[in-house]
């Protein structure tokens, strides 16, 4: 029996990431993955076996890499951002911990709140939240409940999947609830292929979200009612005063 790594492996720029998550790969036999991750970092590793498999094959996944464990090998199961938001962590611990296997080390990743952030500059300076609108596992009341109770707690929110062909209206539907609680000119952002090639910023307001076109690859930020712009970016300051 073996190891398995978890491993964020940040936006998809090898060079955002971390030097953990790096020496987690270059330890492993073989690296498992959604296939549009594991095309991110097949060249480094050209030396490694690959596992691959496509959307909802998750714990397929997680089976495979307790399965190539148990069989001897060291097993990296990758995926972006952190492994722990939105990530693989969850499912490889429960179905590690079904089949009896143990040795399981998550590796954090830098995930897209952070790396999109930094690209707007410093829109979640405060506190803030972050909240999915893929109603794949989650019920879109529950989503609806955490938005009103976001926008009521004045958090900062970084929004992921915001929209996709099947939901290609979630991120204006998002927008109508928090405008029955925030200002129109609340400042928000959005950021696209964080870390890839065509990567973009763009800032706008709340009133203005909604018709914008996003989709999966996009990571959108809301402010807090003290927010602002500052030049091309955006800036929630941390509550000292200047």
């Amino acid at each position: 029996m073996s190891k398995i790594y978890v491993v964020g492996i940040g936006p998809g720029d090898p060079e955002m990431m971390t030097l953990q998550a790096r020496e987690a790969l270059e330890k492993s036999d073989i690296i498992v993955g959604y296939k549009a991750y594991i095309d991110l970092v097949k060249d480094e590793f050209a030396g490694k076996e690959f596992f691959e498999n496509g959307m909802r094959g998750e714990i397929e996944r997680c089976e495979k890499c307790v399965e190539f464990s148990k069989a001897g090998k060291t097993v990296a199961l990758i995926c972006s951002g952190d492994a722990g938001v939105y990530g693989m962590a969850s499912p490889l611990l429960e179905v590690a911990e079904r089949e009896g296997f143990h040795d399981v080390e998550v590796i954090p990743g830098v995930t897209a709140a952070l790396s999109g952030a930094a690209v707007l500059g410093a829109p979640l300076g405060h506190d803030f939240c972050l909240i999915s609108l893929s109603d794949l596992l989650t019920p879109w009341e529950q989503i609806e409940k955490r938005l009103i109770c976001a926008a009521e707690g004045d958090f900062c929110i970084a929004i992921y999947n915001p929209a996709s062909h099947k939901r290609a209206d979630y991120l204006k539907r998002a927008c109508e609830i928090l405008l029955t609680v925030l200002p129109a000119d609340t400042a928000c952002g959005y950021v696209r292929n964080i870390g890839r090639e065509g990567s973009e910023k763009v800032v706008c307001t709340l009133g203005e979200l909604g018709s914008r076109p996003v989709d999966m690859f996009v990571t959108v930020f809301i402010g807090n009612r003290f927010t602002r712009f500052v030049g091309e970016g955006l800036v929630t300051p941390r509550g000292y005063k200047l």
